[in-house]
């Protein structure tokens, strides 16, 4: 015999718990007259036959016709008010839920200005409250058939990893410029969630985004770009790269000779390659410096002419068309030589 519930509550339900359903598998045998104990902080919805009958808040409740009365086309004739229905009980959290935690479960692919195509992972964290729990019961529960803390979890981390990936791909920036930008993306993205949040009975109060931190793939080609900048030349900064990839191609070549002949003949172009290296990285640091000057006075005759001269410096080194070493070089000549003139 299917036993009838006369107490309905669920007494041990933990501050993470966002939803409880009692009984916890199928439905439930309800007398009208039975005793629904909602506590604190909790909210109890009736549901059955995927609808919800109704809403109870903090507090002792008796089950009845008046506060349910949609029983009274469930149920038919009442026997006396006797009869049981079959139903099920979600007692919802109304707690405010903090330092929700959401991370890209593979990294997000977008088109940075600089780099071209890059690969980041995301990571924050946000914090809810239900607002509506007959709402949030019809379409967690109903619709997407969720009632385990985790899984309901899970689905709201998949809106927000979807949505932050758009935002990401729309705002059309460098990966640069992110870091300055954590407090703006976090806000955008709750501006971009809240209505929808809202059609789950949810109330999305806050969005921190905490980092955005590119791949190992990404890293590189940061690395590469600082090298490039360093330089201050691009072609300089590929006959650097051809350069040195032969001259490992060859050393690999040696070194994977198994004779003395073979080590040497590896060794003789390893050698070689890496003299050809030194000698186009050398013509092509030199062609940097042939044309570093040219925009300037070609002999300043004042202090003011010296100064221009200066200040011309800071812009190309600005710009790129100077690297570190030659520009030190070049600002400590010409400082000096303002400190002559007693500018």
């Amino acid at each position: 015999m299917a036993r009838i519930f006369d107490i309905v509550e669920i007494p041990d339900m933990r501050p993470d718990d966002m939803v409880r359903r009692f009984p916890p598998q199928g439905s439930g045998d309800f007398r009208l007259g039975s005793q629904v104990i909602v506590r604190e902080s909790q909210a109890a919805v009736f549901y059955r036959d995927g609808k919800a009958l109704d809403t109870f808040s903090a507090g002792r409740h008796t089950i009845s016709t008046n506060n349910i009365p949609i029983l009274i086309n469930l149920l038919g004739p009442l026997f006396s008010g006797k009869s049981p229905f079959k139903a099920e009980v979600y007692f919802v959290n109304m707690r405010e839920f903090l330092e929700m935690t959401f991370g890209t479960p593979h990294p997000i692919t977008m088109r940075d200005k600089e780099l071209g195509m890059v690969r980041l992972r995301a990571f924050g964290n946000y914090r809810i409250q239900v607002s509506d729990p007959q709402m949030f019961v019809n379409k967690i529960v109903g619709t997407q058939g969720l009632y385990e803390t985790e899984d309901i979890q899970n689905f709201l981390r998949s809106m927000l990893v979807s949505s932050l990936t758009d935002l990401l791909g729309s705002a059309k920036l460098s990966i640069f410029d992110l870091p300055a930008m954590y407090e703006e993306l976090g806000a955008g993205l709750r501006a971009k969630l809240n209505d929808r949040f809202q059609e789950l009975g949810l109330n999305l109060k806050q969005v921190v985004l905490q980092s955005v931190s590119p791949t190992e793939d990404t890293e590189k080609a940061i690395d590469e770009r600082a090298s490039m900048g360093a330089i201050g030349n691009l072609d300089a900064y590929l006959k650097f790269k051809a350069a040195r990839a032969m001259g490992d191609a060859a050393q690999n070549q040696g070194g994977g000779a198994g004779t003395g002949a073979g080590m040497g003949v590896g060794l003789g172009a390893g050698i070689g390659m890496g003299a050809g290296m030194a000698q186009m990285l050398t013509q092509a640091m030199q062609g940097t410096q042939q044309t570093a000057p040219a925009a300037a006075p070609a002999t300043p005759k004042s202090a003011a002419e010296v100064q221009a001269l200066l200040d011309n410096l800071d812009t190309r080194l600005a710009n790129g068309e100077l690297s570190e070493a030659l520009y030190e070089k070049l600002t400590a000549k010409w400082q000096a030589k303002l400190k002559e003139m007693g500018g």
